[in-house]
């Protein structure tokens, strides 16, 4: 009997992306699972998202960039950390020849958590 595996969207959405790409994909995946363990992985408007009672955090890849979708409050909370990458009303734009800032998007994501479980 022939088992199948059905790959996950997320996974099908990440392997449309050069390596260098989906390597920075994963890892944002990986940065934001590890502070939202309790958070549930879907797509939303075409995007991976992260799920906590409501969308939490999005995330995208774009020609020169990952974008970071924390809502306006999670860009607004980290403006003085963010002030070296663009940014808007609820994205920020993280450079694809950089490394990634983990340690702060973590720190954002469990800045979202708070608020959507309401902390």
């Amino acid at each position: 009997m022939e088992t199948t595996h059905q790959i996950s969207p997320i996974d099908a959405y990440i392997s449309t992306f050069p390596s260098n790409v989906q390597d920075l994909l994963n890892q944002m995946r990986q940065t934001i699972a590890q502070a939202a363990p309790q958070a549930v992985e879907k797509m939303s408007y075409g995007m991976p998202t992260f799920f906590l009672r409501k969308n939490l955090v999005h995330f995208a890849a774009a020609k020169n960039h990952i974008g970071f979708y924390p809502a306006p409050s999670g860009v607004q909370a980290f403006k003085d950390d963010l002030a070296q990458y663009k940014t808007s009303k609820g994205a920020i734009q993280f450079p694809l020849d950089k490394p990634l800032p983990k340690e702060l998007i973590a720190r954002i994501v469990a800045f979202r958590v708070k608020e959507n479980i309401g902390l």
